[in-house]
Protein backbone atom coordinates (compact mmCIF):
# COMPACT_ATOMS: atom_id res chain seq x y z
CA UNK A 1 0.00 0.00 0.00
CA UNK A 2 2.84 2.40 0.86
CA UNK A 3 4.50 1.68 -2.48
CA UNK A 4 1.23 2.45 -4.30
CA UNK A 5 0.79 5.75 -2.44
CA UNK A 6 4.39 6.66 -3.18
CA UNK A 7 3.84 5.93 -6.88
CA UNK A 8 0.77 8.18 -6.91
CA UNK A 9 2.51 11.02 -5.04
CA UNK A 10 3.25 13.02 -8.23
CA UNK A 11 -0.52 13.46 -8.73
CA UNK A 12 -0.56 16.07 -5.96
CA UNK A 13 0.87 18.53 -8.49
CA UNK A 14 -1.86 21.07 -9.39
CA UNK A 15 -0.62 21.24 -12.95
CA UNK A 16 -2.41 17.96 -13.57
CA UNK A 17 -5.77 19.74 -13.17
CA UNK A 18 -4.80 21.92 -16.12
CA UNK A 19 -3.81 18.81 -18.08
CA UNK A 20 -7.27 17.34 -17.40
CA UNK A 21 -8.99 20.50 -18.64
CA UNK A 22 -7.05 20.79 -21.89
CA UNK A 23 -7.49 17.04 -22.40
CA UNK A 24 -11.27 17.55 -22.18
CA UNK A 25 -11.03 20.39 -24.70
CA UNK A 26 -9.14 18.07 -27.06
CA UNK A 27 -11.54 15.13 -26.84
CA UNK A 28 -14.84 17.00 -26.93
CA UNK A 29 -14.76 18.00 -30.65
CA UNK A 30 -14.54 14.33 -31.64
CA UNK A 31 -18.10 13.98 -30.34
CA UNK A 32 -19.18 16.85 -32.58
CA UNK A 33 -17.91 15.45 -35.90
CA UNK A 34 -17.97 11.81 -34.76
CA UNK A 35 -20.48 10.14 -32.42
CA UNK A 36 -23.32 12.68 -32.62
CA UNK A 37 -22.99 13.09 -36.37
CA UNK A 38 -22.85 9.31 -36.89
CA UNK A 39 -26.07 8.68 -34.96
CA UNK A 40 -27.78 11.68 -36.56
CA UNK A 41 -27.00 10.43 -40.08
CA UNK A 42 -27.88 6.85 -39.13
CA UNK A 43 -31.28 7.96 -37.80
CA UNK A 44 -31.89 9.76 -41.11
CA UNK A 45 -31.27 6.57 -43.08
CA UNK A 46 -27.85 7.21 -44.63
CA UNK A 47 -25.84 4.13 -45.65
CA UNK A 48 -22.85 2.75 -43.75
CA UNK A 49 -20.54 3.71 -46.60
CA UNK A 50 -21.82 7.30 -46.63
CA UNK A 51 -21.45 7.61 -42.86
CA UNK A 52 -17.92 6.23 -43.01
CA UNK A 53 -16.90 8.56 -45.83
CA UNK A 54 -18.32 11.67 -44.12
CA UNK A 55 -16.48 10.55 -41.00
CA UNK A 56 -13.34 10.80 -43.12
CA UNK A 57 -13.24 14.54 -42.35
CA UNK A 58 -11.17 13.55 -39.34
CA UNK A 59 -8.32 12.93 -41.81
CA UNK A 60 -7.30 16.56 -41.23
CA UNK A 61 -5.85 15.46 -37.87
CA UNK A 62 -3.22 13.65 -39.90
CA UNK A 63 -2.32 16.85 -41.75
CA UNK A 64 -2.08 19.40 -38.94
CA UNK A 65 1.72 19.12 -38.89
CA UNK A 66 1.63 21.20 -42.09
CA UNK A 67 0.46 24.30 -40.22
CA UNK A 68 1.76 23.38 -36.75
CA UNK A 69 4.79 25.73 -37.03
CA UNK A 70 2.37 28.65 -37.21
CA UNK A 71 1.08 27.87 -33.71
CA UNK A 72 4.67 27.85 -32.42
CA UNK A 73 5.64 31.11 -34.10
CA UNK A 74 2.72 33.33 -35.23
CA UNK A 75 1.13 35.62 -32.65
CA UNK A 76 -2.60 36.39 -32.81
CA UNK A 77 -3.18 40.16 -32.64
CA UNK A 78 -4.56 41.37 -29.29
CA UNK A 79 -5.28 37.87 -27.94
CA UNK A 80 -1.60 36.91 -27.65
CA UNK A 81 -0.89 40.12 -25.71
CA UNK A 82 -3.31 39.16 -22.93
CA UNK A 83 -3.30 35.35 -23.03
CA UNK A 84 0.09 34.36 -24.42
CA UNK A 85 1.06 32.30 -27.46
CA UNK A 86 -0.72 29.01 -26.82
CA UNK A 87 -3.76 30.12 -24.84
CA UNK A 88 -4.56 32.71 -27.52
CA UNK A 89 -4.65 29.96 -30.15
CA UNK A 90 -6.81 27.82 -27.86
CA UNK A 91 -9.35 30.60 -27.34
CA UNK A 92 -9.47 31.43 -31.04
CA UNK A 93 -10.10 27.79 -31.97
CA UNK A 94 -12.79 27.34 -29.35
CA UNK A 95 -14.59 30.49 -30.47
CA UNK A 96 -14.63 29.11 -34.02
CA UNK A 97 -15.96 25.78 -32.74
CA UNK A 98 -18.88 27.54 -31.08
CA UNK A 99 -19.78 29.25 -34.37
CA UNK A 100 -19.50 26.00 -36.34
CA UNK A 101 -21.69 24.17 -33.83
CA UNK A 102 -24.42 26.78 -34.16
CA UNK A 103 -24.18 26.57 -37.96
CA UNK A 104 -24.30 22.75 -37.82
CA UNK A 105 -27.54 23.04 -35.88
CA UNK A 106 -29.12 24.69 -38.93
CA UNK A 107 -28.38 21.70 -41.19
CA UNK A 108 -30.58 18.89 -42.51
CA UNK A 109 -29.08 15.58 -43.77
CA UNK A 110 -31.65 15.36 -46.57
CA UNK A 111 -31.67 18.95 -47.82
CA UNK A 112 -28.29 20.35 -46.80
CA UNK A 113 -25.91 17.41 -46.43
CA UNK A 114 -23.20 19.52 -48.07
CA UNK A 115 -23.49 22.15 -45.33
CA UNK A 116 -23.28 19.47 -42.65
CA UNK A 117 -20.23 17.96 -44.32
CA UNK A 118 -18.50 21.36 -44.54
CA UNK A 119 -19.29 22.11 -40.89
CA UNK A 120 -17.94 18.70 -39.86
CA UNK A 121 -14.78 19.39 -41.87
CA UNK A 122 -14.49 22.81 -40.24
CA UNK A 123 -14.92 21.36 -36.74
CA UNK A 124 -12.27 18.71 -37.42
CA UNK A 125 -9.84 21.27 -38.88
CA UNK A 126 -10.24 23.73 -36.00
CA UNK A 127 -10.00 20.87 -33.49
CA UNK A 128 -6.81 19.59 -35.15
CA UNK A 129 -5.36 23.10 -34.90
CA UNK A 130 -6.38 23.34 -31.26
CA UNK A 131 -4.63 20.03 -30.55
CA UNK A 132 -1.31 21.51 -31.70
CA UNK A 133 -1.53 24.20 -29.03
CA UNK A 134 -2.80 21.72 -26.40
CA UNK A 135 0.00 19.20 -26.91
CA UNK A 136 2.62 21.93 -26.93
CA UNK A 137 1.17 23.48 -23.77
CA UNK A 138 1.14 20.13 -21.93
CA UNK A 139 4.77 19.34 -22.74
CA UNK A 140 6.00 22.83 -21.82
CA UNK A 141 4.07 22.70 -18.54
CA UNK A 142 6.72 20.30 -17.21
CA UNK A 143 10.49 20.70 -17.13
CA UNK A 144 12.73 18.33 -19.15
CA UNK A 145 14.08 16.73 -15.97
CA UNK A 146 10.51 15.77 -15.03
CA UNK A 147 9.98 13.65 -18.16
CA UNK A 148 10.63 10.28 -16.54
CA UNK A 149 8.74 10.90 -13.28
CA UNK A 150 5.80 13.05 -14.40
CA UNK A 151 5.33 12.77 -18.16
CA UNK A 152 3.63 9.31 -18.00
CA UNK A 153 1.14 10.73 -15.49
CA UNK A 154 0.66 13.83 -17.63
CA UNK A 155 -0.03 11.55 -20.61
CA UNK A 156 -2.44 9.50 -18.50
CA UNK A 157 -4.37 12.52 -17.30
CA UNK A 158 -4.40 13.97 -20.82
CA UNK A 159 -5.96 10.67 -21.94
CA UNK A 160 -8.38 10.79 -19.01
CA UNK A 161 -9.36 14.34 -19.91
CA UNK A 162 -9.75 13.40 -23.58
CA UNK A 163 -12.07 10.56 -22.69
CA UNK A 164 -14.07 12.72 -20.31
CA UNK A 165 -14.66 15.10 -23.22
CA UNK A 166 -15.29 12.39 -25.79
CA UNK A 167 -16.84 9.81 -23.50
CA UNK A 168 -18.47 9.90 -20.10
CA UNK A 169 -19.14 13.67 -19.92
CA UNK A 170 -19.31 15.20 -23.41
CA UNK A 171 -20.25 12.07 -25.34
CA UNK A 172 -22.69 10.66 -22.79
CA UNK A 173 -24.38 14.05 -22.43
CA UNK A 174 -24.78 14.46 -26.18
CA UNK A 175 -26.18 10.96 -26.75
CA UNK A 176 -28.48 11.20 -23.75
CA UNK A 177 -29.91 14.51 -24.97
CA UNK A 178 -30.57 12.98 -28.39
CA UNK A 179 -31.95 9.68 -27.06
CA UNK A 180 -35.58 8.69 -26.63
CA UNK A 181 -35.72 9.65 -22.93
CA UNK A 182 -35.08 13.37 -23.46
CA UNK A 183 -35.69 13.38 -27.19
CA UNK A 184 -34.05 16.60 -28.32
CA UNK A 185 -33.55 16.88 -32.06
CA UNK A 186 -29.95 16.43 -33.15
CA UNK A 187 -29.71 20.08 -34.34
CA UNK A 188 -30.82 21.19 -30.86
CA UNK A 189 -28.20 18.89 -29.32
CA UNK A 190 -25.54 20.80 -31.26
CA UNK A 191 -26.81 24.09 -29.86
CA UNK A 192 -26.60 22.77 -26.29
CA UNK A 193 -23.06 21.53 -26.93
CA UNK A 194 -22.13 25.02 -28.12
CA UNK A 195 -22.99 26.28 -24.63
CA UNK A 196 -20.73 23.65 -23.08
CA UNK A 197 -17.90 24.79 -25.34
CA UNK A 198 -18.38 28.36 -24.09
CA UNK A 199 -17.87 27.14 -20.52
CA UNK A 200 -14.62 25.47 -21.58
CA UNK A 201 -13.48 28.76 -23.14
CA UNK A 202 -13.95 30.60 -19.85
CA UNK A 203 -11.91 27.99 -17.97
CA UNK A 204 -9.12 28.06 -20.57
CA UNK A 205 -8.88 31.84 -20.14
CA UNK A 206 -8.11 31.30 -16.44
CA UNK A 207 -5.19 28.86 -16.74
CA UNK A 208 -1.59 30.19 -16.65
CA UNK A 209 0.50 30.61 -19.79
CA UNK A 210 3.67 28.54 -20.26
CA UNK A 211 7.05 29.86 -21.33
CA UNK A 212 9.51 28.39 -23.82
CA UNK A 213 12.97 27.99 -22.29
CA UNK A 214 14.73 28.27 -25.66
CA UNK A 215 12.47 30.35 -27.91
CA UNK A 216 13.29 30.43 -31.64
CA UNK A 217 14.45 33.74 -33.17
CA UNK A 218 11.70 36.31 -33.92
CA UNK A 219 10.27 36.00 -37.42
CA UNK A 220 10.07 39.76 -37.92
CA UNK A 221 13.89 39.98 -38.10
CA UNK A 222 14.13 37.48 -40.96
CA UNK A 223 13.98 37.69 -44.72
CA UNK A 224 11.03 35.94 -46.45
CA UNK A 225 13.28 33.00 -47.39
CA UNK A 226 14.55 32.64 -43.81
CA UNK A 227 10.97 32.95 -42.56
CA UNK A 228 9.83 30.05 -44.74
CA UNK A 229 12.81 27.95 -43.71
CA UNK A 230 12.10 28.50 -40.02
CA UNK A 231 8.40 27.75 -40.44
CA UNK A 232 8.44 24.84 -42.88
CA UNK A 233 11.86 23.19 -42.65
CA UNK A 234 13.75 23.80 -39.42
CA UNK A 235 11.35 22.02 -36.95
CA UNK A 236 11.39 18.79 -38.95
CA UNK A 237 15.06 18.99 -39.88
CA UNK A 238 15.97 19.31 -36.20
CA UNK A 239 13.92 16.18 -35.40
CA UNK A 240 15.82 14.00 -37.91
CA UNK A 241 19.19 15.50 -36.95
CA UNK A 242 18.62 14.74 -33.27
CA UNK A 243 17.14 11.25 -33.70
CA UNK A 244 19.04 10.21 -36.80
CA UNK A 245 17.35 9.22 -40.08
CA UNK A 246 16.79 5.55 -39.21
CA UNK A 247 15.21 6.09 -35.80
CA UNK A 248 13.26 9.11 -37.03
CA UNK A 249 11.78 7.13 -39.91
CA UNK A 250 11.10 4.11 -37.67
CA UNK A 251 9.19 6.29 -35.19
CA UNK A 252 6.97 7.73 -37.93
CA UNK A 253 6.26 4.35 -39.57
CA UNK A 254 5.44 2.79 -36.22
CA UNK A 255 3.04 5.58 -35.27
CA UNK A 256 1.40 5.29 -38.68
CA UNK A 257 0.57 1.61 -38.31
CA UNK A 258 0.26 0.98 -34.56
CA UNK A 259 -3.42 1.82 -34.02
CA UNK A 260 -4.87 1.21 -37.48
CA UNK A 261 -6.93 -1.82 -36.43
CA UNK A 262 -8.32 -0.03 -33.39
CA UNK A 263 -9.28 2.95 -35.56
CA UNK A 264 -11.08 0.76 -38.09
CA UNK A 265 -13.11 -0.69 -35.23
CA UNK A 266 -13.78 2.74 -33.74
CA UNK A 267 -15.12 4.16 -37.00
CA UNK A 268 -17.80 1.48 -37.24
CA UNK A 269 -18.43 0.71 -33.56
CA UNK A 270 -21.55 2.88 -33.18
CA UNK A 271 -23.03 1.51 -36.41
CA UNK A 272 -22.26 -2.00 -35.12
CA UNK A 273 -23.97 -1.35 -31.78
CA UNK A 274 -27.11 -0.03 -33.50
CA UNK A 275 -27.28 -2.93 -35.98
CA UNK A 276 -26.71 -5.41 -33.17
CA UNK A 277 -29.83 -4.09 -31.42
CA UNK A 278 -28.68 -1.70 -28.68
CA UNK A 279 -30.68 1.49 -28.10
CA UNK A 280 -29.19 5.00 -28.12
CA UNK A 281 -29.58 5.20 -24.32
CA UNK A 282 -27.73 1.91 -23.85
CA UNK A 283 -24.92 3.10 -26.13
CA UNK A 284 -24.72 6.39 -24.23
CA UNK A 285 -24.46 4.64 -20.86
CA UNK A 286 -22.28 1.64 -21.71
CA UNK A 287 -20.03 3.06 -24.43
CA UNK A 288 -19.74 6.73 -23.48
CA UNK A 289 -20.34 7.01 -19.73
CA UNK A 290 -19.11 3.65 -18.40
CA UNK A 291 -16.51 3.24 -21.13
CA UNK A 292 -15.14 6.75 -20.70
CA UNK A 293 -15.10 6.56 -16.90
CA UNK A 294 -13.27 3.24 -16.94
CA UNK A 295 -10.70 4.65 -19.37
CA UNK A 296 -9.91 7.42 -16.88
CA UNK A 297 -9.14 4.82 -14.20
CA UNK A 298 -7.25 2.58 -16.61
CA UNK A 299 -5.13 5.52 -17.81
CA UNK A 300 -3.81 6.08 -14.29
CA UNK A 301 -3.09 2.36 -13.95
CA UNK A 302 -1.28 2.47 -17.28
CA UNK A 303 0.88 5.38 -16.10
CA UNK A 304 1.97 3.35 -13.07
CA UNK A 305 2.88 0.36 -15.25
CA UNK A 306 4.69 2.40 -17.89
CA UNK A 307 6.62 4.32 -15.25
CA UNK A 308 7.72 1.07 -13.62
CA UNK A 309 8.51 -1.11 -16.65
CA UNK A 310 9.36 1.39 -19.38
CA UNK A 311 7.55 2.81 -22.38
CA UNK A 312 8.89 0.41 -25.05
CA UNK A 313 7.87 -2.69 -23.16
CA UNK A 314 4.54 -1.07 -22.39
CA UNK A 315 3.86 -0.43 -26.07
CA UNK A 316 4.62 -4.04 -27.00
CA UNK A 317 2.31 -5.45 -24.32
CA UNK A 318 -0.31 -2.77 -25.03
CA UNK A 319 -0.25 -3.41 -28.77
CA UNK A 320 -0.78 -7.17 -28.38
CA UNK A 321 -3.52 -6.70 -25.80
CA UNK A 322 -5.22 -3.92 -27.79
CA UNK A 323 -5.41 -6.06 -30.92
CA UNK A 324 -6.51 -9.18 -29.08
CA UNK A 325 -9.35 -7.33 -27.34
CA UNK A 326 -10.92 -6.71 -30.76
CA UNK A 327 -11.77 -10.41 -30.89
CA UNK A 328 -14.32 -9.83 -28.13
CA UNK A 329 -16.30 -7.73 -30.61
CA UNK A 330 -16.32 -10.72 -32.94
CA UNK A 331 -17.86 -12.73 -30.08
CA UNK A 332 -20.47 -9.98 -29.60
CA UNK A 333 -21.39 -10.15 -33.28
CA UNK A 334 -22.14 -13.86 -32.90
CA UNK A 335 -24.02 -13.67 -29.56
CA UNK A 336 -26.20 -10.62 -30.18
CA UNK A 337 -27.08 -7.68 -27.87
CA UNK A 338 -26.06 -9.10 -24.48
CA UNK A 339 -25.49 -6.18 -22.06
CA UNK A 340 -23.11 -8.14 -19.81
CA UNK A 341 -20.89 -9.02 -22.78
CA UNK A 342 -21.03 -5.41 -23.98
CA UNK A 343 -19.78 -4.17 -20.60
CA UNK A 344 -17.05 -6.83 -20.35
CA UNK A 345 -15.85 -6.11 -23.90
CA UNK A 346 -15.73 -2.37 -23.26
CA UNK A 347 -13.80 -2.78 -20.01
CA UNK A 348 -11.17 -5.00 -21.62
CA UNK A 349 -10.97 -2.85 -24.75
CA UNK A 350 -10.72 0.42 -22.81
CA UNK A 351 -7.98 -0.91 -20.55
CA UNK A 352 -5.91 -2.05 -23.52
CA UNK A 353 -6.54 1.16 -25.44
CA UNK A 354 -5.66 3.36 -22.45
CA UNK A 355 -2.48 1.37 -21.87
CA UNK A 356 -1.37 1.85 -25.48
CA UNK A 357 -2.38 5.53 -25.58
CA UNK A 358 -0.40 6.49 -22.47
CA UNK A 359 2.66 4.64 -23.77
CA UNK A 360 2.48 6.29 -27.19
CA UNK A 361 1.92 9.84 -25.89
CA UNK A 362 4.78 9.44 -23.40
CA UNK A 363 6.99 8.11 -26.17
CA UNK A 364 6.19 11.00 -28.51
CA UNK A 365 6.75 13.53 -25.73
CA UNK A 366 10.16 12.00 -25.06
CA UNK A 367 11.31 12.74 -28.61
CA UNK A 368 9.79 16.23 -28.89
CA UNK A 369 12.03 19.32 -28.93
CA UNK A 370 11.12 22.05 -26.47
CA UNK A 371 11.93 24.71 -29.06
CA UNK A 372 9.68 23.32 -31.81
CA UNK A 373 7.25 21.61 -29.47
CA UNK A 374 3.97 21.96 -31.35
CA UNK A 375 5.54 21.30 -34.75
CA UNK A 376 7.33 18.08 -33.82
CA UNK A 377 4.61 16.63 -31.62
CA UNK A 378 2.10 17.32 -34.40
CA UNK A 379 4.36 15.66 -36.97
CA UNK A 380 4.49 12.46 -34.94
CA UNK A 381 0.87 12.44 -33.82
CA UNK A 382 -0.21 13.19 -37.40
CA UNK A 383 1.45 10.02 -38.63
CA UNK A 384 -0.49 8.16 -35.96
CA UNK A 385 -3.72 9.94 -36.92
CA UNK A 386 -3.22 9.26 -40.62
CA UNK A 387 -3.61 5.54 -40.03
CA UNK A 388 -6.42 6.14 -37.55
CA UNK A 389 -8.42 8.58 -39.68
CA UNK A 390 -7.58 8.55 -43.38
CA UNK A 391 -7.17 4.81 -43.94
CA UNK A 392 -9.81 3.89 -41.37
CA UNK A 393 -12.35 6.08 -43.20
CA UNK A 394 -12.83 3.16 -45.60
CA UNK A 395 -13.87 0.80 -42.80
CA UNK A 396 -17.53 1.16 -43.80
CA UNK A 397 -16.63 0.04 -47.33
CA UNK A 398 -14.88 -2.99 -45.84
CA UNK A 399 -17.98 -3.98 -43.87
CA UNK A 400 -20.18 -3.51 -46.93
CA UNK A 401 -17.75 -5.57 -49.04
CA UNK A 402 -18.06 -8.33 -46.43
CA UNK A 403 -21.88 -8.12 -46.73
CA UNK A 404 -22.12 -6.96 -43.15
CA UNK A 405 -20.08 -9.86 -41.75
CA UNK A 406 -18.94 -8.13 -38.57
CA UNK A 407 -17.10 -11.21 -37.27
CA UNK A 408 -14.64 -11.26 -40.17
CA UNK A 409 -14.27 -7.48 -39.96
CA UNK A 410 -13.18 -7.62 -36.31
CA UNK A 411 -10.68 -10.40 -37.07
CA UNK A 412 -9.16 -8.14 -39.75
CA UNK A 413 -8.80 -5.32 -37.20
CA UNK A 414 -6.97 -7.74 -34.92
CA UNK A 415 -4.27 -8.84 -37.37
CA UNK A 416 -3.74 -5.25 -38.60
CA UNK A 417 -1.38 -4.55 -35.67
CA UNK A 418 1.18 -7.27 -36.57
CA UNK A 419 3.35 -5.08 -38.89
CA UNK A 420 3.60 -2.40 -36.18
CA UNK A 421 4.77 -4.91 -33.56
CA UNK A 422 7.49 -6.18 -35.89
CA UNK A 423 8.56 -2.59 -36.45
CA UNK A 424 8.61 -1.99 -32.69
CA UNK A 425 11.26 -4.69 -32.22
CA UNK A 426 13.53 -2.97 -34.76
CA UNK A 427 12.84 0.42 -33.20
CA UNK A 428 13.88 -0.88 -29.78
CA UNK A 429 17.37 -1.66 -31.11
CA UNK A 430 17.65 1.80 -32.68
CA UNK A 431 16.47 3.41 -29.46
CA UNK A 432 19.30 1.78 -27.52
CA UNK A 433 21.78 3.50 -29.82
CA UNK A 434 19.94 6.82 -29.44
CA UNK A 435 20.07 6.68 -25.65
CA UNK A 436 23.76 5.74 -25.70
CA UNK A 437 24.46 8.85 -27.75
CA UNK A 438 22.64 11.21 -25.36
Amino acid sequence: MKNLLASLAPLRDRRYLVVLLIGFASGFPWVLHGSVLTLWLKSEGLTRSAIGLIGGVSAVYALNWMWAPLIDRVKIPLLSRYFGQRRSWLLLCQGLLVLLLLLMGEGDPHNSLGLIGLCALGIATVSATQDIAIDSYRILLFKPEENDSKMPFASALATAGWWSGYGFIGGALALTLGGASIGLSWPMVYRVLALLMMVVMVLIALIPEVEVSRPPPPLRKMSPLQWMQQIAVEPFLEFFKRCGPQLGLAILLFLFSFRLGEAMLGKMSLVFYVELGFTTEQIAFYNKFLGGLSTVVFSLMSALINTRYGVMRGMMVGGIAMASSNLLYAVMSMMGPAPWLFVFTLLVDNFCSAFATVAVVSFISYFTSRTFTGSQFSLMISFSNFGKTTLAAGSGLVVDALDGNWTVFFVITTVAVIPALCLLVWMGKLLDRYRAAQ
